[in-house]
């Protein structure tokens, strides 16, 4: 569904990627992890075309789309969860949650305000609220719901669970768990080996803007040197 082939990304002219490339399969759950800095958050960048990148690849179903920009990249079917959520803080949970709404592929049971609702109860008690009102938790369901409202093929979260209580983390986790049951294909970059561990197919290890490690969640799991090298603080 995704590849990404030896990118390179810089911010003016400091270098972020040095030939980044992972692949996404259609109803995968991917994992990018690795340390602060190292090139997480730019690879989705660079996927989105926020930050394009330079030279390599980024296709999607067989499209390449490194050279279009954000909206367009979008309107193909990759949804994103950005870090740090920004929704829209002046718009209430159910304006942001409409304001995003499409389903271009036509799909006979699309995500709507009811099934985000299911999947979120609280959001439905604050449907009326303006998202600034809202608990960091609450945001993150919010900024996952508006996502989804796009029917998205690809789903990308930066930072799932960053900053959140552990409670709220695990309705993160079972939401992911629940999309994943649907045959939501997702990419997720978060710090949490363990819960992820549990949902995901495969894992990319960043480091210094390069794939350093792949491998599944049992050989993951089971290198305990591997996580102190390159996840351990």
């Amino acid at each position: 569904m995704l590849k990404i082939e030896n990118i390179e990304t810089f911010y003016g002219r400091s270098q972020a990627l040095f030939g980044m490339a992972l692949e996404v399969n259609a109803g995968e759950v991917v994992t990018l992890l690795g340390r602060n800095g190292m090139g997480k958050s730019t690879t989705i960048q660079s996927i989105m075309g926020i930050t394009p990148p330079s030279s390599g690849s980024v296709s999607f179903e067989g499209q390449e789309v490194s050279k279009k920009p954000s909206s367009k990249i979008a309107r193909l079917g990759l949804g994103l969860v950005p870090e740090g959520r920004q929704i829209f803080p002046n718009l209430s949970v159910k304006e942001n949650l409409i304001a995003t709404e499409a389903n271009r592929d036509k799909r006979a049971d699309p995500w709507t305000l009811d099934s985000i609702f299911d999947m979120f109860p609280s959001l439905k008690a604050r449907e009326a609220s303006m998202g600034n009102l809202l608990s960091g938790g609450e945001q993150q369901m919010l900024a996952i719901g508006r996502a989804l409202m796009t029917n998205p093929k690809l789903l990308i979260l930066d930072e799932a669970t960053e900053g959140l209580a552990p409670l709220v983390r695990q309705q993160i986790w079972d939401c992911l768990t629940s999309l994943k049951e649907l045959g939501q294909s997702i990419l997720v970059v978060d710090k949490n080996v363990a819960d992820l561990a549990k949902i995901a197919d495969r894992h990319y290890i960043v480091e210094k803007g390069r794939v350093v490690w792949e491998g599944s969640s049992d050989a993951l799991l089971s290198d305990q040197e591997l996580q102190h090298r390159y996840l351990g603080v």
